[in-house]
């Protein structure tokens, strides 16, 4: 036991990572340690200042939720903050010393802020800073933003990031300008930015179960579909600009396909059936395999088809309801999906064409919603090992060991989850009491955000 624990620690460690492992990486770590960066606010002058508390919060955010660097505290900051490198001043040379007497440098003879060593000294001791200034010049929302390496000492060497972002003058333009210098700050680490990425999700917050979209900050919900039906269950084509999801709009379970940009219906021929559940896009984007139990009765099937719905063929042939396929995002080889062959529903794995089946859950409790990691070689899941029937936790594998690692404990139920393009985080519902909300969480299950506030929310996919 002890050693599948500390393989598991060492595994949750290695999935931050594993993202940034082709990265070049500009920036070193502080002797391996995370490094420490502070973000203050920045100020806007004239018509930028209003979109300001948008800007600051979306930046430190991003730069948080990356999990590559610690953020110092705002109440440690100095009070002076530079808006752009003039601001900086060289330290006054130190009194001379008396017979007897070490001169020592006093709170009042610090500067303030105004000196690269009040950034990197106690008490914000950081590695780095990120500091500018926004306006609005010829109808258009400017950044100017820099980063400092602070342990180079003086402000002629210390640039690390110095450039100009633009964007539109209202929030939306703020959040995109403080989104692009995040992903320059994080990419400089190795991190792999997720602004421009979204996430899907179904919720009934109009009243019906419908498709809806977000930033993967949460920021811009805005709803999909608009069938005043059930529409659950969607998936994101490798390209992200297609939505796969089952609605019950016709009366019966269909599946849909839409093009994200514009929304538009691509159809789809759906066999007659009790169940049509939209699973996943194989990894060139043209086909999708999904679950049903056309000519099956009332156990499921996985089968393929292309994606208007022609050319479909049953991969499996079971006894018992298999659904929640999920295609190897890297490989395009082998599926992942929840069957309930063994008796309790667990995941299993198969080659697309039905061959090699093997379990991967021992049999213990309920196992079901596999989401592949991009590399194609973990996975990530919903367990109710170790706790009661129906209370779910989030788990990884490796698929090849089969050493997992668990990620939530209790605290409602947990499940869904879904891997976001960089590897690093995943997207989950969680149920407490009768409240189904979205979260999000860094693969050591550190950093968790709650998304949505509205309604129940359910099912969240992460696309490109």
């Amino acid at each position: 036991m002890k050693k599948l624990i500390c393989f598991a620690l060492a595994s949750a460690g290695a999935l931050l990572v594993l993202a940034a492992q082709d990265a070049r990486i500009v920036v070193d770590r502080t002797q391996g340690a995370i490094p420490v960066i502070a973000i203050p606010d920045l100020r806007g002058s004239g018509d930028a200042q209003k979109f300001m508390g948008a800007f600051n919060e979306t930046l430190y955010n991003d730069v948080n939720s990356s999990g590559l660097l610690k953020i110092v505290p705002k109440t440690s900051l100095p009070l002076f903050v530079p808006q752009q490198p003039s601001d900086f001043q060289q330290p006054a040379p130190p009194p001379a010393p008396t017979r007897g007497r070490t001169p020592q440098m006093t709170q009042a003879a610090s500067g303030g802020g105004r000196w690269m060593q009040d950034w990197s000294s106690p008490p914000p001791q950081a590695n780095y800073l990120a500091f500018g200034y926004t306006a609005v010049q010829n109808g258009v929302f400017v950044l100017q933003g820099w980063l400092y390496d602070l342990s180079k000492g003086n402000p002629a060497a210390a640039q690390v990031i110095g450039n100009r972002y633009l964007g539109s003058v209202d929030e939306a333009g703020a959040r995109k300008v403080a989104h692009e210098f995040a992903a320059e700050i994080v990419g400089l680490f190795g991190g792999k930015s997720l602004f421009g990425t979204h996430i899907y999700f179904s919720s009934n917050r109009s009243g019906h179960k419908e498709i809806w979209a977000m930033d993967p900050d949460g920021k811009n919900q805005r709803q999909i579909t608009r069938f005043n039906s059930i529409s659950t269950y969607p998936n994101v084509s490798p390209d992200g600009t297609k939505i796969a999801f089952t609605s019950w709009v016709k009366g019966q379970p269909a599946i849909f396909i839409f093009s994200v940009d514009p929304v538009r219906d691509l159809r789809f021929y759906n066999q007659t059936a009790s169940v049509n559940q939209a699973g996943s896009f194989t990894p060139d984007g043209k086909q999708i395999v999904y679950a049903s139990s056309a000519g099956n009765g009332i156990c499921c099937r996985i089968f393929i088809a292309n994606l208007d719905g022609t050319g479909f063929r049953p991969i499996s042939s079971p006894s018992a309801i298999e659904v929640e396929p999920k295609v190897n995002p890297k490989t395009g080889a082998d599926i992942v999906f929840s069957s309930g062959r063994s008796g309790p529903q667990q995941i299993y794995r198969m080659n697309m064409d039905g061959a090699d089946v093997e379990r991967l859950t021992p049999g213990v409790g309920e196992a079901s919603n596999p989401s592949w990691h991009p590399d194609g070689q973990h996975i990530a899941f919903a367990w109710t090992q170790g706790y009661a029937t129906g209370a779910f936790n989030i788990f990884t594998m490796n698929v090849a060991t089969r050493e997992y690692v668990q990620l939530t404990h209790g605290d409602g139920k947990n499940e869904n989850p879904n891997w976001a393009p960089d590897g690093v985080h995943i997207v989950f519902a969680k149920t407490r009491g009768n409240s189904s909300q979205i979260y999000t969480m860094l693969a050591n299950g550190t950093q968790i955000q709650q998304l949505t506030t509205a309604g129940q929310n359910e099912r969240p996919v992460w696309g490109r």
